[in-house]
């Protein structure tokens, strides 16, 4: 089984920065891509950026500019920087990480997820 922890969700004024932080942890391997989705209430989830293992990265173009995603392969974490945050990147996010087990198993896995709230 793999684990991934949330943290670093919170409440800050528009304009303001956040960093997410999350870490995978449990039977693995390796990971392919990592990323962060988002969702707010009554949308439904949606990508805000993913990495490769080779550190390739893919933005929304709503964040493009404002937030940037970096990982370390040998702590199997992935970081989100949000900077200039506006009222519309409120949502629930979520961590993602597709994983490679001991075994051979690839798998897709999910955090709990934590809440940003951009509100003055």
């Amino acid at each position: 089984q793999v684990q991934l922890v949330e943290s670093g969700g919170g409440v800050v004024q528009p304009g303001g920065s956040l960093r997410l932080a999350c870490a995978a942890s449990g039977s693995i391997l390796s990971i392919f891509d990592m990323g962060w989705y988002r969702q707010a209430p009554g949308l439904q989830r949606e990508l805000v950026a993913t990495i490769t293992n080779g550190g390739s990265a893919n933005y929304a173009d709503s964040v493009k500019g404002r937030f940037t995603i970096s990982r370390d392969n040998a702590k199997f974490t992935v970081d989100l920087q949000m900077n200039s945050l506006k009222p519309e990147d409120t949502a629930v996010y979520y961590c993602n990480a597709d994983t490679l087990s001991p075994w051979g198993r690839r798998r897709d896995y999910w955090g709990q997820g934590t809440q940003v709230t951009v509100s003055s």
